[in-house]
Order: C-alpha cells, then sequence, then structure tokens
C-alpha cells in the first residue's frame, strides 16, 4: 500500500511539469507569433544611400606630365640600343656585333653553354628583347647586353642577374665590388688570365646589375690585367642611362 501511494506521487509530479512544460512552449510559440506581427507592421527601415558625396576638387593648375628624360618608363620602352653606352672616340666596332645592335630570343639563348635549354628559360622568364653592343680598342675588348623582361609574373631582371652573380662567383672570379646606386650589383675582375695553345693570354673582368625590367651583362677582355677602376667606371656610367 506504501509503494502505490509514492508511485501516484511521482505519476501527479510528471504531469504538473509536463502541463508547465507545455504552458511555457505555448508562450514562446506566441511570443515569438507577436513579435512577427509587430514587425510586419512597422515600416521597413531605410538603407543608407550606396553614392558618396561629391567631393570638392582642388583648383589651379595641372602639373605638366614628365619629360621622356625623367619618365623612366618612355626611355625603357623606347629604342632599347639607345640606352647602350655609346662607342669612345678612336674604338673599332667589335666584329662579331650584329649589324643593327638587337639579339633576338635564339641568338641570346645561343651565347650559354646549354642553348637548348637556355631558350626554355627563357620562355618562362617572360624574355622580351635584348640590345648589344660592343668595341675593340687596342688589345681590350667590351661587351655590353641590355636584356628587357615583360616581368608580368616575377621579377625576371633581378632573378637573371642574380644567376649571372652566381656563375662569376663559381667561375673563380678573384676580386669583387658593389656597384654604386644599383642595389646588389656587383663588378668582377679575374687575376689570373686564361690560357690557350698559341694564343696569348686573356684577362677579362664583367659586372652585372639591373634596373626595373633591365638586367645589364658587361665582359672587358685584354691582353694586360682589366683594372677595378676600368670596370667599375664602365658599368657605372651604362647603370646611369638606365
Amino acid at each position: 500500500m506504501r509503494t502505490y501511494v509514492l508511485w501516484g506521487d511521482v505519476l501527479e509530479l510528471r504531469r504538473t511539469a509536463l502541463l508547465i512544460a507545455g504552458a511555457a512552449a505555448l508562450g514562446l510559440i506566441a511570443g515569438t507569433c507577436t513579435g512577427y506581427l509587430v514587425q510586419a507592421d512597422r515600416e521597413p527601415t531605410k538603407l543608407p544611400s550606396l553614392s558618396q558625396p561629391t567631393l570638392p576638387q582642388a583648383r589651379g593648375e595641372e602639373p605638366e606630365p614628365l619629360s621622356a628624360a625623367r619618365d623612366r618608363r618612355v626611355k625603357t620602352d623606347g629604342d632599347l640600343r639607345k640606352l647602350l653606352l655609346k662607342k669612345p672616340a678612336g674604338a673599332q666596332d667589335a666584329d662579331w656585333l650584329p649589324g643593327d645592335g638587337w639579339m633576338d630570343l635564339a641568338a641570346y639563348a645561343d651565347t650559354y653553354e646549354k642553348p637548348d635549354r637556355k631558350f626554355g628559360d627563357l620562355i618562362g622568364e617572360e624574355f622580351r628583347r635584348a640590345a648589344v653592343t660592343g668595341w675593340e680598342s687596342g688589345t681590350t675588348t667590351v661587351e655590353i647586353r641590355l636584356i628587357q623582361f615583360r616581368q608580368q609574373e616575377a621579377l625576371a631582371a633581378a632573378g637573371s642577374v642574380d644567376n649571372s652573380q652566381h656563375w662569376a662567383d663559381a667561375e673563380g672570379a678573384n676580386e669583387s665590388w658593389t656597384l654604386p646606386g644599383t642595389g646588389n650589383g656587383m663588378a668582377y675582375v679575374y687575376t689570373e688570365p686564361e690560357r690557350e695553345a698559341g694564343y696569348l693570354p686573356v684577362y677579362s673582368a664583367e659586372a652585372h646589375a639591373w634596373r626595373g625590367d633591365i638586367a645589364m651583362e658587361m665582359w672587358v677582355y685584354g691582353a694586360e690585367p682589366i683594372s677595378k677602376k676600368t670596370i667599375m667606371d664602365l658599368a657605372k656610367r651604362q647603370m646611369e642611362r638606365l
């Protein structure tokens, strides 16, 4: 009898709890519906205008456009050959120099030990064009190249110079100096000449630097050691033209 009475109490408590929970749920639903109805009766809130207020413009004369001498883009998009150093008075054109001063993709790739591989690399590097000059003065020969890249995907001019500098170090350049005003531009001198049976020893120096989308390559060869002053002066004057 005692067990039955307790179980009945439990059932009664459960019924009460269910009634309370049901009432709370109905209250929540009713409140939500009321909120929707109230919101539906309200005027929609206006959004701010997407247009911006008109700003006053500065008055006065417009600045003059940059001249071709000051606008570097005008220079580099023009005739690249005009940016090369001029042949010194009394010097002779090098016999290997192309008649028009241009090197196409195939001709430039052919200056490397593995032309086929370099040809593919240059396509990936977005090679645009190359201009070259050179001269002979006494026993000294100078060659200068300007290699221009499109640079839509990467800084290929800087990468080209990095590779050239790597090879100069690997080939055993004895002395090197930073080119002032060129960032990481370098000049190299080989104090030991290249020797080949039947030929006079050949001394050499080279310089590599870049500015914008143009890589500069320079070599100087001679029967006598090439001085630091010679290669540094030539390289600095060439970079000043870019």
